[in-house]
């Protein structure tokens, strides 16, 4: 097991971001709360609950997910070029 997974920015998945995101803004809104406002709403706690919960299902994705599933990588170098003629552009603003 590479426990890298669980630190490391970028071997982190798509879930796991969010949740360490979420739980960082929310820690920010609680000192924020705490000691510009003076109260924190009831069950403000649940939300990191809610985070490490979505951190954990992040990092069974991660370990025991298939490593490419659902991800379409295309080493094709001309696909943005290909796309704006497609669409009548030419990479310059009109």
């Amino acid at each position: 097991m590479d426990f890298s997974k669980l630190y490391r920015p970028s071997a982190l998945n798509s879930f796991q971001f969010v949740a360490v995101t979420g739980l960082l803004m929310s820690a920010g809104a609680h000192f924020i709360l705490a000691v510009f406002v003076g109260r924190v709403p009831a069950g403000f706690g649940w939300l990191y609950v809610c985070w490490l919960v979505f951190y954990a299902g992040g990092t069974l994705l991660n370990y025991f997910g298939k490593p490419n599933a659902g991800h379409q990588h295309h080493d094709d170098d001309d696909h943005e070029e290909d796309d704006n003629e497609d669409h009548g552009h030419n990479g310059t603003f009109h």
